[in-house]
C-alpha cells in the first residue's frame, strides 16, 4: 500500500473559536449608517464559507471574526480604514469617449467596469462627460463609508489535516 493513500490527522483542536486559519461558515447582513442594506447572505439563501486570515475578507471583518465562537452572533461597525478605505480625491481619470461603443448611453453616477493595467477589474463611477471625454471616479463604491455587519457564526472548523506525500 502506498503512503500517498493515507492522511495524517493531527489532534483536533478542542475549540469552536475562530482563529487565523479557521474555516468558518456564517450568515451576515451589511448595512450603511442610515440602515440601508447593501448585502446579505440570508437574501441569497446560503451562508458564506471563508478561511479566516487568508486575505479574502476586508481587514475589519476578518479581525471581528477572530475570537467568535460557533453559534455566536455579533454586530460590529467598521470605519473606512478597516473596510474599503477613505475616498481618494485624486482617484479619477479621463477616458476617451471613443473607447465606448456607438450609442452607449452615459449618465452621471453610472457604474462602469474597467480593466486595469494588470487585468484587474475596477468598478468606476461616471462623474462627468462631454462629447469627447468621460471622467470616472475609481474609488471603491463603499470607500469612505462606515459599514455595519450583523454576523451569525454557524460552524467553525479548526481541524488540521494534511495529506502524506
Amino acid at each position: 500500500m502506498s503512503a500517498n493513500n493515507f492522511t495524517l490527522k493531527r489532534k483536533k483542536k478542542m475549540t469552536n473559536t475562530v482563529e487565523r486559519g479557521s474555516k468558518v461558515t456564517l450568515h451576515y447582513k451589511g448595512t450603511f449608517e442610515d440602515g440601508t442594506q447593501f448585502d446579505s447572505s440570508h437574501d441569497r439563501g446560503e451562508p458564506m464559507s471563508v478561511e479566516v486570515g487568508t486575505g479574502n475578507l476586508i481587514k475589519g471583518f476578518n479581525d471581528a471574526l477572530v475570537g467568535m465562537t460557533e453559534g455566536e452572533s455579533k454586530t460590529f461597525t467598521l470605519e473606512p480604514g478597516e473596510a474599503y478605505g477613505d475616498v481618494d480625491p485624486d482617484a479619477k481619470t479621463e477616458l476617451s469617449r471613443d473607447i465606448f461603443p456607438d450609442g452607449f448611453d452615459l449618465s452621471e453616477g453610472q457604474t462602469i467596469p474597467l480593466q486595469g493595467p494588470n487585468d484587474q477589474t475596477l468598478l468606476s463611477r461616471v462623474i462627468g462627460y462631454d462629447d469627447s471625454t468621460v471622467t470616472v471616479d475609481l474609488n471603491h463604491p463603499m470607500a469612505g463609508k462606515n459599514l455595519t455587519f450583523d454576523v451569525d457564526v454557524i460552524t467553525v472548523d479548526n481541524d488540521d489535516e494534511t495529506t502524506a506525500s
